[in-house]
């Protein structure tokens, strides 16, 4: 089995598991402060996850820059990403958050643009990403009754804040910090990173007034999420990226939204309607518009360099 074919496995798995780990968070966050549930849940995936490193006799890398390296991604994805998402799904539904978090591949391209000095934006790109902020907006449409709530729009607010933070961690991850430790070890560093930075906002971002209890439910979700949410998928989604470009990497972003917006339907009765519907078929619609945009403008560079490549031979033999 090629290393390609194991990526898109890999990316199937994630589309599967994270679509629905919006379902477990929402549970979880409901019984435990969000960043202590979520910074508990990373640390323990990391120490697990480097136990697999070790296992498989991966190269570990303690250094000065790659500890830096990973820590860059790691407060990018986990602690603005993951707890981000963790935080605002205390305030929303689970299938909203995981409709807005469907904006990210347009981040990521988005990103890339604007540190890119050779690509730049094309009518497709544009008009995906028009269509995408539709979707966000009859989002807020189908919560309008809601709206007026604070809390609810500061969780919409973050999880788009959140979605941001993971785009750009990835563009990181793809472009500039791949160090010289084995992807385990790399994906492990980041998820105890990330886990403990948000240990450390805990204090100030959480609420303890109610205590911390043993409740079952919410330890269950917690389980779930060390073990499929964080080390299997997160291994998988590094694995995918590291051998798949960024825009098919993160096509799980297609899927997870359906599942997690289905499985909020069917075991926490949230809404489900016209104006979700729409939502999903507008911001799977706009994600696909902007990949075809950037790919056809990757394609455009590629010829553009080989004609490069050959008028000197042309002008060569014609002389």
């Amino acid at each position: 089995m090629t290393q390609t074919t194991k990526a898109y496995l890999a990316l199937i798995f994630i589309c599967i598991v994270w679509g629905t780990t919006y379902l477990a968070i929402r549970v979880g966050v409901q019984y435990y402060p969000p960043f202590l549930f979520a910074g508990s849940r990373q640390v323990v995936a990391g120490l697990l996850l480097l136990a697999v490193a070790r296992a498989y006799g991966e190269r570990f890398d303690f250094s000065a820059n790659n500890l830096r390296a990973q820590s860059l991604i790691g407060f990018l994805m986990l602690t603005l990403g993951n707890g981000g998402v963790t935080w605002a799904e205390k305030y929303i539904p689970s299938g909203i958050a995981a409709l807005l978090c469907s904006m990210m591949p347009i981040f990521a391209i988005l990103f890339n643009l604007l540190s890119s000095k050779r690509d730049h934006f094309n009518w497709l790109i544009g008009c995906g990403m028009l269509m995408g902020f539709a979707g966000v907006a009859l989002i807020f449409r189908q919560s309008i009754s809601d709206m007026t709530r604070p809390e609810y729009v500061g969780g919409m607010i973050g999880i788009l804040i959140a979605t941001s933070a993971w785009a750009y961690g990835s563009m990181v991850s793809k472009n500039k910090a791949r160090g010289t430790g084995g992807p385990l070890f790399n994906a492990a560093l980041q998820l105890g990173l990330g886990g403990v930075f948000m240990l450390l906002i805990s204090p100030v971002a959480d609420d303890f007034s109610q205590g911390i209890h043993w409740h079952t439910d919410g330890a269950v979700s917690l389980l779930y999420l060390i073990s499929f949410g964080s080390v299997l998928a997160y291994a998988a989604y590094m694995y995918a990226l590291r051998h798949l470009p960024v825009g098919i990497a993160t096509i799980y972003a297609y899927i997870n939204p359906l599942i997690a917006v289905v499985a909020g339907y069917l075991f926490l009765n949230e809404a489900l309607n016209i104006y979700i519907g729409l939502a999903f078929a507008t911001i799977a619609t706009s994600v696909y518009v902007v990949n075809r945009g950037y790919r056809l403008q990757k394609k455009q560079q590629l010829k553009d360099t080989e004609m490069a490549v050959t008028l000197p031979d042309r002008a060569a033999a014609e002389s």
